[in-house]
Order: C-alpha cells, then structure tokens, then sequence
C-alpha cells in the first residue's frame, strides 16, 4: 500500500497524497475473480491485483471480453478508486504495447457481482495511448459491495490505438473510503439524519434534514434552549424547577411545575378546589373541584342545577335537578318539543304560526316586534320583548338580531356570548377571548385563574393561572408576583420569605 502511495505521490498533486493516506483502503485482501486466469509458470490469479504489491499482477487470457471484481467484505461509502496497470517494467507512453490493452475500460459499483445491476462510475471514451495515466485515480462517490473492472472488444471498428482483444492486466486495484454512515477524510460519523439514510459522504450533511431531537448541518446536535422534537421547533413544557426537557419527545424529565400536567406538562390544571395544584401526570385534582366544575380534571363546567347548587364532581349530574326551561342529567339542555319551565313539564300556549314558546317562561315568540298592530320590528339597536333590550358589542358595529339579539358576524374583540354582552377575562398577552364561551387559548394572565380567566388566585396561589404556590415561609403573597407582601413566618426574611433571619 505504501508504494502506491508513493507513486500516486509522485504522479498527482500532494492534494492527493493527502487524501489516498486519508481514506481506508477497502479493497486490500479482499477476496476477487476475474473472468479468466492466464497460467505461466505460475497462475496470475485475481487475488493478486489486491495484495498491496504493484509488482504483482492479475492477467487473464486475451478475449473479447475481460471482466475483474473485488468484493469489499459488504456495502461501502467509496470515495475513489485507484487502478495501477500493469507496464511490463517499460516506461509508460504510447510505445508501451499494454496501453492497447487498457484503453476503452470501465469501472462499475454494484451490490452484487453483476455490473448491470449496479451504477456506471467511469468509462474510458476519451484517453489515446499517448495520455492514458497509469495508476489512473477515479472519482467513485457511490455505495457499494463491488467494484467491477470491464473491458471489451466486441463491436469493431475499434477506435484508433486500441487492441482487438483484451485482457486483466492489473498489478493493483485500490478502493479508498469508509464504512455506511460515515464521511470525510477520517470516515467521522455520520449524524442523526431523518429516517436513518446516509449522509453526504463527503460534508456530512443529512439531506432530509434531521431526526426528532438533533439539529445542525450534520445533525450532531441535540436540541437546546428548551426546545425539542423536528427541527428543535417545539418549545418545552412546563418543566420542575425550569428543567429542560427531553430533546426528543419534549418529556419533562422530574415531573411538571404546579399548575402543570401531562408528558410534556403542555397542560393546565383545572378548576381544582382552593386552587390546589392536580396530579402532574393525568391531571386529576386530588381535593376534587371548585363549585362548578367537574370531571377528573376539573375541566368541565357544570350545568343550570336547580338553585345555582353544584353539580356532582365527577359526572356532572344535578343532584336535585334543574333550573327551569333545562333538562338532562347535566342540566345542559333546553326545553324542547313545546315544553317550558321545570322539568320541562309545563305545555306551551297556542303561539302564532304554531312557533314554540320560550323554554323557561312559556312566553310566545313575538319579541322583536312593536307597534300597535305588532307588524314593526325592533330598531336602533334593541331588541326583544317590547325592544326593550339594547344591543351588545357586536362586531362593526351591526345591528343585532330583533328577537334574540344574537350578532350575525360575531363579537368585537374583548366581548363574547350570543349577544356579546359578556366582557372578557385576563387572558394571557391580553389576547381576545373566545367569542362564543369566553375561554382563553393560550390561559390567564397573572393574577387569575378559570375557564374564562375571570378569578382571583385563591390565597398562596400566584402568577400565571395562579399555577405558582407563594414562599412557604410567606404569610401571603401578591397574587402577581408572588411578593410575601404581608411578611413572613417569624425567623425569616427577603421578598419571597427565603432567607432564614438572623
């Protein structure tokens, strides 16, 4: 190996030195065959062209065809490929009978023996006997488990210089790279590229971009700053203690902050009684629910019970039934089928055109309308029985609906509800509110907590959904900023109560 070296040294500019010593030889003791061995005094067998000596060679018979492969012990990143013909210890010119021989060859590389199979990675259409190198260096940037020397003789008129028959005459076939997945000079691995295909064999760039977790142009990194999965976009959770999470999934690794729950601690705590922090990992709250909400995590609201009362903490069911004009377990359902008041007992009246009457009083729709013979609809912004009722704050300024007093496009921002007379809460970066039930997409403001971001912080709860539980040596803090504005246990001191007086 280090003679080739040597003469490739010589031959080529000293780049290439460097890069020969750089890579593996892949093909050195390889097991090879050729398509016909010539018998001297000895056999030139295939295995000679890959025993790390120039002064031995590989021939076979004069034929149409020659053919010479070497196995290189499993699938390769190759970089080039290195061929020293054999001279006949002549100078190497156009006078030098082999370069007949050589002239027209071909270089395949192929995941099995046959050259069809596998790419075209040189063809010799070009060079004369004057110009043919020897060694001669080729480019090879492909994967393979062969590398398949061809020449032929098959198709006359040959070109100028060329025999009409050819031969194996190879004194040494060097394939210079590395294993799959490494690249460069010193065969580095290669990074975690998306779906675990190769890299860019010689840059190490990934060339779908990376797998969850990993960034950088060769994927080497792990995500930072808190953020995780594809393309380290998704920012982490609510992790214990500012933690980062996992780069891959986003898990936090010691549980959530209070306030926090899930894998990712992605979700809030629902209306848990006093305030109290849920379980970190499914939510539940452990004291059950604050009035008016339900469910293992609080979440959901309670229906119309009769009396304002709550519902059952964990079903959502009214345990003494409903107010008037509503039904169901949930008490989440208006009176239909022409039955009003409680328990949706009571019949309504001979409404005009047969419409039914309203669910709670039994009244008959003829609100929206005024005038002596009840044929004028409301104006100016009113509506309902006699159009007494004003309008809310409906978007650009339009007109409600005479007889529910509904907006046909919706609340201007900062107001929700059919009729957009419902205020926002606090919800957090001061967005607008949903307008349909008021909730709040992104959460509360600091300071407040609920569905609809309109509660105080229960005492020694603060911050964001008051999901931070003030100093525990603080006698109460603001519910903004968790500052023990009402001092601190006896022995303590500090704005947060968190050093020990002395």
């Amino acid at each position: 190996m280090y003679a080739v070296v040597l003469l490739v040294c010589l031959s080529w500019v000293a780049l290439l030195c460097f890069s020969v010593k750089a890579y593996e030889n892949l093909a050195l003791h390889q097991p090879a065959w050729q398509s016909s061995t010539m018998v001297l005094a000895f056999t030139l067998t295939a295995d000679r062209a890959v025993d790390g000596r120039t002064r031995t060679c590989a021939e076979s018979n004069f034929e149409r065809t020659a053919e010479w492969w070497v196995y290189l012990g499993g699938v390769k990143n190759i970089h080039h490929v290195l061929i020293q013909y054999i001279t006949g210890y002549r100078a190497w010119d156009k006078d030098n009978d082999y370069t007949k021989y050589f002239l027209g060859f071909s270089v395949y590389i192929s995941n099995t023996t046959n050259k069809e199979d596998g790419v075209l990675c040189f063809r010799d259409t070009n060079y004369t006997r004057a110009i043919i190198p020897n060694p001669v260096n080729i480019t090879c940037p492909y994967q393979g488990k062969y590398v398949i020397y061809y020449n032929n003789r098959t198709h006359p008129p040959y070109p100028e210089g060329h025999s009409s028959k050819t031969s194996i005459n190879l004194c040494e076939v060097e394939v210079y790279g590395c294993d799959v997945y490494t690249y460069g000079l010193d065969c580095k691995r290669c990074g975690n590229c998306s779906g675990g295909v190769q890299c860019d064999h010689v840059t190490g760039t990934c060339p779908n971009g990376c797998d969850p977790g990993m960034n950088g142009d060769e994927c080497d990194r792990e995500c930072g700053n808190k953020t995780y999965g594809m393309e380290c976009k998704e920012q982490c959770g609510n992790c214990s203690n500012g933690e980062p999470c996992h780069h891959v999934d986003g898990r936090c690794p010691s549980g959530c902050n209070a306030g926090a729950y899930g894998l990712t601690c992605k979700e809030f705590c629902g209306n848990c009684r006093n305030g109290e922090p849920c379980n970190d990992v499914d939510g539940s709250c452990p004291s059950g629910c604050n009035a008016g909400g339900y469910g293992v995590t609080c979440k959901e609201s309670c229906g119309n019970s009769s009396n304002g009362e709550p519902c059952h903490q964990v079903d959502g069911t009214c345990p003494h039934g409903c107010d008037a004009g509503i039904y169901g377990d949930k008490c989440d359902k208006e009176c239909d089928n022409n039955t009003y008041g409680m328990e949706c007992k009571e019949l309504c009246g001979n409404c005009s055109n047969g419409d039914p009457c309203h669910h709670v009083d039994g009244t008959c729709p003829n609100a929206g309308i005024y005038g002596e013979k009840c044929d004028k609809e409301c104006s100016n912004y009113t509506y309902g029985v006699e159009c007494k009722e004003l309008c809310g704050n409906c978007s650009n300024g339009e007109p409600c609906h005479h007889v529910s007093g509904s907006c046909p496009s919706g609340c201007n921002a900062g107001a929700y509800g059919v009729t957009c007379k419902e205020s926002c809460g606090n919800c957090s970066n001061r967005e607008p509110c949903n307008e349909v039930d008021g909730s709040c997409r992104y959460g509360c403001d600091v300071g407040v907590y609920g569905k609809t971001c309109d509660e105080a912080c229960q005492p020694g709860r603060y911050g964001i959904n008051c999901a931070k539980p003030c100093g525990q040596k603080c006698q109460g803090c603001n519910r903004f900023t968790g500052a023990c504005e009402f001092g601190c246990l006896s022995g303590w001191t500090g704005p947060s109560c968190e050093k020990r007086y002395t």
